[in-house]
């Protein structure tokens, strides 16, 4: 299958420099694989970076900085392939990373996306925070992985070496198939960055695709390399797009819960239950907000009022007709969301977290 493995890049001269030769050397060995890198419009000097030491690298120069989101769709726009992978410049390869990726792919059809287990950099034993070996939900739409709970994280002993359908897998190393991707349209353009894999994950299952981590793949991620984890920004994007995910996705998985029923029947209870779970969640951002307030770190505390401020301005709610349709077509299977608050039992279970994390926990639609 014809593979692009495309970098969106901006601003990381230094990483393209030190991470870009052992990628171009471990997929010079995939057959019919090809590295493109597509620059948001960089300011420091890594176009002409690409220039003088990787003139040979195909390179789309943008004209403006269009975020994760806009910046992949644009240069898969430009680009023909069956396979595209998302990658970060701040990952460092191993040398068989991309095969494994590109076997799984060509011998489960029924997989819309898959991932390697995401190691950290510097620490290279443990999980890194951006993915580790896969992700989940929780009934409140908080991300967390098998690997990673919050801001603590797992050593990596084998525990999950055998390949795992997740929710969702990571955004800084990430295989899709070509046309799955241009049929749901592409990562949504709204989420600039942050999140955004996971909405297209969902919608990926939603659409009856699975996603898949292949641990005999493994790559090691700096992290931060574009926004560092203390950013006001970044935390405004990670509350913002958490609405927008779940405003996309939340009622049509409700509705394969109700989908024995009437199809309009099933939409109008899915909307309800919907709407009542996004307002719940609203309410424990506001007390975040709160306790931001509370210990003055005024700026986390306006980054979550504007996040919700401008996620009302921006919100695509879906309604009760295009649920019902939906369910009278639908094929899809949402696994992955945790019965549990993960906030709460993280509090409660300490370093026992991932131990006490069960099959039997996650609902399955």
């Amino acid at each position: 299958m014809k593979t692009a493995v495309v970098i969106l890049n901006w601003n990381t001269e230094g990483f393209l420099k030190e991470f870009l030769p052992g990628l171009l050397q471990s997929v010079s060995k995939v057959e019919d694989a090809e590295v493109i890198v597509a620059d948001n419009a960089s300011t420091d000097g890594s176009r002409q970076v690409m220039k003088d030491l990787f003139p040979d690298v195909r390179t789309l120069e943008f004209d403006r900085n269009y975020g994760f989101t806009g910046g992949y769709n644009k240069a898969f726009g430009e680009i023909e392939s069956d396979l595209f992978v998302l990658i970060n410049s701040d990952i460092e390869v191993t040398e068989n990373w991309l095969g494994p990726l590109v076997k799984w792919m060509e011998d489960h059809p029924e997989c819309g996306a898959c991932a390697p287990k995401l190691h950290s950099w510097q620490d290279r034993d443990k999980f890194e925070y951006a993915g580790a070996a896969g992700g989940y939900i929780d009934r409140y739409g908080y991300p967390f992985c098998r690997g990673r709970v919050l801001k603590r994280l797992e050593t990596d002993r084998g525990q999950y070496d055998a390949p795992a359908d997740v929710f969702w897998a990571t955004g800084a190393c990430l295989m899709v198939r070509s046309s799955l991707y241009r049929k749901l349209g592409g990562l949504d353009d709204r989420f600039f960055a942050h999140m955004e894999e996971i909405d297209l994950c969902w919608r990926m299952q939603l659409e009856g695709y699975k996603v898949t981590v292949v641990p005999e793949s493994v790559v090691y991620h700096v992290g931060g390399g574009t926004l560092p984890a203390t950013s006001p920004f970044k935390l405004y994007l990670n509350y913002r797009n958490n609405l927008l995910m779940l405003e996309n996705n939340l009622a049509k998985t409700f509705a394969l819960e109700f989908k024995s029923l009437p199809a309009e029947k099933a939409a109008a209870k899915a909307f309800r239950k919907a709407s009542a779970r996004i307002f719940l969640r609203k309410c424990l951002d506001g007390m975040s907000a709160a306790v931001y307030l509370l210990t003055l770190r005024l700026e986390c505390f306006r980054s979550v009022y504007k996040a919700h401020k401008d996620a009302r301005s921006m919100r695509r709610m879906i309604s009760r007709e295009e649920i019902a349709d939906y369910i009278r077509t639908e094929k899809g299977r949402v696994t992955g969301i945790y019965r549990k608050w993960i906030v709460l039992r993280s509090i409660l279970k300490g370093e026992g977290i991932f131990t006490s994390i069960k099959d039997k926990d996650f609902y399955s639609f």
